[in-house]
This record gives structure tokens, C-alpha cells and sequence, in this order.
């Protein structure tokens, strides 16, 4: 027998650690190849760690909620993959232990067990993973309502996926007869109450303060009149629909010509080490999601400056599905070069937005509004109705100077301002 070590693998620049959050398997399992193992938590998204080999999990090695470095070990796996050698094999046939008698009773028994479906569990022995546990301790949901889920995992388990759909459905439409949740209050005349920050809050905050520490953050802003593209969005998204059985929005459009202009500016498309320029190849468009909890999460759009406007739509739409629905895969957020993110669809005018590390920019979508703006003509200039939105490009200045910065976005501006509504999807 032989002994392989499973290792926390590499998910992506920037993500050198990973939270276990529950073990799926026991010491004594016989684990198949490709067969997941461990779930695993970043600050971008949840895993699963599967074995390469066959074997027997012979040992964890970190218990749950431990966090562990990519390349440490989290457990040994006994396999028979690696033969031992002839000699081996001559020097112990010599002592073949006498052949065991077992009761045929007993292998009739020990097959109807492993062959008989899973039973189903009950409300008294529901299993719950400590990610679930966790989440409904943050959520203050009582055993009541954790109860109350229909689980879709294995033996009909409750798993993430389930519990944020309900968390999100008993916000819209609560249940009467469901007991309050109870507050956690400090021990103040006030009564104010206070609560712990979740994992990815607690992950996500480190992650901003850290970007604030490490990049001089410098913003430019400009300000884009988008009354032709709006035009032409409106007058193609019922055909587009028909055809596509996607919505086409502002966002992938907004993020494709966003990618043609970094073709432009391919110092915005690095990142800085040190000393050092890391020129990157590819353009990887980073997109910030709001999930249902409030956080946020960037998949990426791999190549952007490759795709046509119909893929991005199709790329943009399943990514953000995907992510509202908890089921990314860890390579839908790594390798992002660059970061868009639409502050617009909260109203906001404009932002600040953080870089996320260790990109040197992100640019943030402001909301679309309807403005009275002055109108050059041959004829003279005249008031008129425009809708315009602004673009807040946050950069970093160790690198990036205010002409780079500003050059960007004002040749994004060009790009949207002089859209071709002529043209055919």
C-alpha cells in the first residue's frame, strides 16, 4: 500500500488560502478517483476538493472550519495504485495467513444493506453541515425554521444553495406562523443590537482594506451621453429575446467596449509586484455580482475582447445566474485582469469603487438618466432631453498617471457616444 497526499489546490491569482467547511467523507471511506472529498470556502467562492486516486482516507489531517494554505495537505489516502515490488511480494507469500470462513447469512445481509435505497431522514435527525449551521446562526434562523427546508443534497440534505433560496423568499413573503427570529443584544441601556461578521464579510472586508493599503487609489470621472445606444437597445431587445432567449442589457454591452478599449491601454490590463510590470496577455473582464445576502462576488468574463456582442450577452447572463444561485466554479473567478462594476442599478450617480487586488483599475457604471443638456447644430445650440450616465474610473496612481486614467474613459466615451445603430445582430 501506498500513501498519497490530497493538497488544498491553487484557485487562481490572489486566492492563497481556503477555509474546510465540511468533510464529506470519513476516515475509513474508500474514496473513487475524481470523487469530492472536502467542501472548501474562499472569499470568492465554495469548492469542492476531489481525490486523483482511489483509495481509503486513511487520516484527515485539519479539522473543519480550519483554514489552510494552497499546497498544504488536508488528508492521507491509502491506495493500492503503486504496486509493491516482485521481491516485496516473493519475501511475504511465505506467510499467507489461513483463509477466513464466513457466514453466508452474513454476505447476504451485508449486500441487501448496501443495495437497499437511503433511508430518508426525519425531522429529529436532520443532518446539518456546519456551512448551513453557520449561515442560519448569522441569519438567526430558529431549528423550527431550519426544519422547515427542503433539502436537495445527498439523502436530502440542506445545502447552501437551499438555504439562501429560503433566506431570500422569507424576506419577500414571511411566514406568520414561523416564531420571530431572535436579536442578539449587547449588554447596553441602549439595547443595541450586534452581530458577529459572517465568513465572506469578514473575508471581503479584509480584502478591501488590504487594496486601500497596498494601491494609491486616484479616480477620474466624464460624463457619456448614451441617447443613441439606448435607442438602439430598445428598438432590438424584443427581437434579440426571440431569437437569443436572452435580455440583452447595458452591462455587456458596456463591459465589450470596455475590453476593446484596454486593448488600447494594456498597462491597465497588468498588475504591479513589487517592482515589477506583469504584463497580462488575455483581457479577463471581472464583473461585481450582488448575491442575495448582500455580498458581492466577480466572476470573470475570460478573453472579453474576443467575444461578440451575442456571447457576451450569453457569458454575462450565466455567470450572473450562476452566481445569484450559489453554483460557480472556482475557475469563473480567477485570472480577472480587469474589474466593471454597475453601481447604476442602485440609482447611484457615480462611485469610488476599491481595485480588487491585484488589478491597477476598475471602472464603475452609473445610473442612466434622463437630463436637459445644450445640443451643438449647424444652426445653433438648443436645450434638449439626453440621457446620459457618468463612468468613475478608480486606478492606481503608483503606476497609472491622471493622463492614463482619464485617457481611458474618455476613449470609452468616444466608443458609446459614436455607437453604430445601424448595425445587425
Amino acid at each position: 500500500m501506498a500513501e498519497y497526499k490530497l493538497l488544498l489546490p491553487a484557485m487562481g491569482e490572489s486566492v492563497d488560502e481556503a477555509t474546510v467547511t465540511q468533510w464529506l467523507k470519513k476516515e475509513g471511506d474508500i474514496i473513487e478517483a475524481d470523487e469530492a472529498v472536502v467542501e472548501i470556502a474562499t472569499d470568492k467562492v465554495d469548492s469542492e476538493v476531489p481525490s486523483e486516486i482511489s483509495g481509503k482516507l486513511l487520516k484527515k489531517l485539519v479539522e473543519e472550519n480550519q483554514v489552510v494554505r494552497v499546497g498544504e495537505p488536508l488528508a492521507i489516502v491509502e491506495t493500492s495504485e503503486d504496486l509493491p515490488d516482485f521481491e516485496d511480494l516473493k519475501e511475504s507469500s511465505a506467510e499467507i495467513p489461513e483463509p477466513i470462513e464466513v457466514n453466508p447469512d452474513f454476505l447476504e445481509n451485508k449486500a441487501k444493506e448496501i443495495l437497499a435505497p437511503p433511508t430518508p431522514t426525519t425531522s429529529g435527525d436532520i443532518y446539518f453541515s456546519p456551512l448551513v449551521k453557520s449561515i442560519a446562526k448569522e441569519e438567526s434562523l430558529t431549528d423550527a425554521e431550519l426544519k422547515q427546508i427542503p433539502g436537495t443534497g445527498k439523502n436530502g440534505r440542506v445545502t447552501k444553495k437551499d438555504i439562501l433560496q429560503f433566506l431570500q423568499s422569507r424576506s419577500s413573503q414571511p411566514n406568520p406562523n414561523m416564531a420571530p427570529a431572535p436579536i442578539t443584544t449587547a449588554p447596553n441601556p441602549e439595547g443595541v443590537g450586534t452581530r458577529q461578521l459572517s465568513r465572506m464579510e469578514q473575508l471581503i472586508a479584509d480584502h478591501m482594506h488590504k487594496s486601500l493599503q497596498t494601491s494609491a487609489h486616484v479616480q477620474s470621472f466624464i460624463e457619456v451621453d448614451v441617447t443613441e445606444l439606448w435607442d438602439w437597445r430598445e428598438g432590438i431587445k424584443q427581437s434579440f429575446f426571440q431569437r437569443e432567449g436572452e435580455k440583452i442589457t447595458f452591462t455587456p454591452i458596456f463591459m465589450m467596449l470596455t475590453a476593446q478599449v484596454l486593448r488600447d491601454f494594456p498597462l491597465l490590463n497588468s498588475s504591479l509586484e513589487g517592482n515589477q510590470i506583469i504584463h497580462k496577455p488575455n483581457i479577463n473582464l471581472g464583473m461585481a455580482t450582488a448575491l442575495s445576502d448582500g455580498n458581492l462576488i466577480v466572476p470573470v468574463v475570460k478573453n472579453a475582447d474576443q467575444l461578440s456582442l451575442v456571447g457576451f450577452t450569453k457569458r454575462v447572463n450565466d455567470l450572473a445566474k450562476r452566481a445569484r444561485e450559489g453554483t460557480l466554479q472556482p475557475d469563473d473567478v480567477q485570472d480577472g485582469t480587469y474589474t466593471v462594476t454597475n453601481v447604476g442599478m442602485f440609482d447611484s450617480l457615480m462611485g469610488t469603487p476599491i481595485i480588487n487586488q491585484p488589478q491597477l483599475g476598475i471602472l464603475a457604471l452609473g445610473a442612466i438618466r434622463k437630463v436637459p443638456a445644450v445640443i451643438e447644430t449647424d444652426k445653433g445650440d438648443f436645450i434638449g432631453i439626453r440621457r446620459k450616465m457618468i463612468l468613475s474610473h478608480s486606478y492606481d496612481h503608483r503606476i497609472i498617471n491622471g493622463a492614463m486614467g482619464g485617457l481611458f474613459i474618455k476613449a470609452l466615451k468616444h466608443r458609446i457616444e459614436n455607437w453604430d445603430s445601424s448595425q445587425q445582430l
